[in-house]
């Protein structure tokens, strides 16, 4: 038993509207007694009141748990469904109008935080509640959307991730040959596999070698904020997106990672793209397709290779030099065939839930002012969904 999960901040707006992440726990004994008034229920809302300001989200009214404690940094509203819809509720502290007033409340000493009294007094001109529940089902559509292209990416990334491992990692195929067990993969996938393993314990016949007969990789290049344009280029950093350019540097699709600042974080970028003097990218696939090179560096733990004292930084001559084992290239080509599909459905769904987010922000304040009525709202969706 792991007990009663905490809500953090790093638990907020986790993939979308609701409460998510990896928790802290206490005793149930302690949250039943010492931190009993901290305990939130199912449908709550959660807000920041110290550090992070505006972030909101939603106990899940179908979450694991009865109960959950607050952290001292949060805290928990609950909207009795009488008075008010709870979700309307959550869009509204959302709006640019909450935020406005959050912006001129927030108290500025020491670090910045609101407290109860500013949140009872927040001025509302709420519709009445069958309007509320309207507007909640139109924002929530497309969060509904949002979320569900996220959990069918998370499971796109489960299978590539599985297919990549049990080819290039456990050996699965060979394994089941060895066992005597029937194929379970296309004939000419299967037959691709030895029927055995070596004394080195990779599969008779593949070579062993070291990471840069796979790929080569190669620092980013320096892109000061002053000298960044408008554009349509995404701009790499070591921990991910970091801003867009009106010139690229690199063919896409690539494949980068941490060099300085943050380690093991892996980036597939679909289209061209300008790679920071942060990150390093992969400039030459030897034995290797951008999938391929995807899921390996995602294998490797990049921290082991820390170079750095006070900022960890990764020299890519030490990971060059990573024995490895080398498949044979008809088998990379397959599993190219294979994951390439996979992460480009990833990437029309990351690009539809943009499109989404865009049209559900657009909304938002004017659904909030009445500035547009919910049937006409109605049509924007249906469009964009």
């Amino acid at each position: 038993m792991r007990g009663v999960p905490v809500i953090r901040g790093s638990n907020m707006e986790v993939g979308g509207r609701f409460i998510g992440g990896d928790f802290a726990y206490v005793s149930v004994e302690k949250a039943n007694g010492k931190l009993a008034s901290n305990l939130a229920k199912r449908g709550a809302i959660i807000v920041t009141q110290r550090g992070t300001m505006g972030q909101v989200s939603i106990i899940p009214a179908n979450s694991e748990y009865d109960s959950y404690v607050v952290s001292q940094s949060q805290m928990a509203i609950n909207v009795p469904p009488e008075k008010a819809n709870p979700i309307f509720v959550y869009y509204f502290l959302r709006s640019p109008q909450f935020l406005e007033y959050l912006h001129t409340s927030t108290i500025q000493t020491g670090v910045p935080h609101i407290n109860l009294t500013i949140l009872r007094q927040t001025p509302v001109s709420w519709p009445q509640i069958k309007e509320q529940h309207a507007i909640a089902s139109v924002l929530g559509a497309l969060d509904d959307k949002i979320e569900l292209n996220q959990r069918m990416n998370e499971t796109l990334e489960a299978m590539a991730r599985a297919i990549f491992k049990d080819w290039f990692v456990n050996f699965g195929p060979t394994r089941a040959k060895m066992e005597g067990r029937p194929p379970y993969l296309a004939p000419d996938i299967w037959s691709l596999f030895p029927d055995r393993l070596d004394d080195e314990g990779k599969p008779e016949e593949w070579e062993l070698g070291v990471m840069s007969e796979l790929l080569t990789l190669q620092r980013g290049f320096d892109l000061p904020l002053q000298n960044r344009l408008p554009g349509n280029y995404p701009v790499i950093a070591a921990s991910g997106p970091n801003g867009f350019h009106d010139k690229a540097m690199v063919t896409g699709p690539g494949v980068t990672t941490g060099r300085s600042g943050v380690l093991g974080k892996v980036f597939f970028v679909h289209g061209d793209f300008w790679p920071l003097n942060t990150s390093l990218w992969v400039k030459e696939y030897h034995r290797a397709t951008p999938s391929f090179a995807y899921f390996y560096l995602r294998n490797i733990d990049f921290a082991a290779f820390n170079a750095g004292s006070a900022v960890p930084t990764l020299n890519r001559n030490h990971i060059h030099s990573l024995p490895t084992v080398l498949p044979p290239t008809g088998l990379v080509t397959a599993f190219d065939k294979l994951a390439m599909p996979l992460l480009q459905r990833q990437h029309q769904n990351e690009t539809e839930s943009a499109t989404l987010a865009r049209t559900r922000d657009l909304l938002l304040p004017k659904l909030m002012s009445g500035e547009i009525r919910v049937k006409d709202a109605d049509t924007v969706v249906e469009a964009a969904l």
